[in-house]
């Protein structure tokens, strides 16, 4: 068990110590090492547990490490995953801290950070595009997308209130088809 904890530790910790722009931007990054390598999860897993780290309380990406820890060892591998994503942020603005009256006034560091920026973009324009490719099956699920990125946008609808309003529409939908699921998802009636 102390070889598991240890791995999630580690595998976490490398994870957040290479990601910037917080939870969104991990996902290609979480898909890779958790999905893709290590097996402990499938991408459907992934976007449920990014799904419920989005109302809950705390910082997504952390949500996601507790989940898959959980999910692998229970709370001692809640607890390990956790510990691993958040280490690397608490060392860095340790480190930061002591130098922030110097770090903000030089030049490379500042060009260093808008660089980083351009990078975060990319790399949640690539989530959202994988986001849609796995989230949008059915025709029904275009339009929540449509409508959901609407009320999100053009007319700033609290995200909440967003979340709600699609799980309330898809357990309807999923009822009304029979409640079949289509794998991967805890959700009845599978992914939109």
């Amino acid at each position: 068990m102390l070889k598991i904890l240890l791995e999630l530790y580690i595998t976490f910790f490398k994870i957040g110590a290479v990601t910037f722009g917080g939870g969104y931007a991990m996902l290609p990054i979480l898909e890779r090492e958790l999905a893709d390598k290590k097996k402990w999860t499938t991408g459907e897993e992934l976007l449920d547990y990014y799904a419920v780290s989005q109302v809950t309380p705390g910082i997504i990406a952390v949500n996601v490490a507790t989940f898959v820890g959980c999910r692998l060892r229970g709370i001692p591998g809640a607890l390990a995953a956790t510990a691993g994503i958040v280490s690397p942020s608490i060392l860095i603005i340790t480190i930061i801290a002591e130098f922030i009256s110097n770090f903000e006034s030089i030049a490379w560091v500042q060009k260093a950070l808008g660089g980083i920026n351009v990078a975060v973009t990319a790399l949640l324009t690539y989530a959202v595009f994988n986001f849609a490719k796995k989230s949008i099956k059915k025709w029904w699920g275009a339009i929540f997308y449509a409508a959901s990125f609407s009320a999100l946008f053009f007319f700033g609808v609290p995200s909440v209130v967003v979340i709600v309003f699609a799980a309330a529409a898809g357990i309807v939908i999923g009822r009304l088809s029979g409640g079949k699921r289509n794998g991967g998802g805890p959700a009845a009636g599978g992914a939109a």
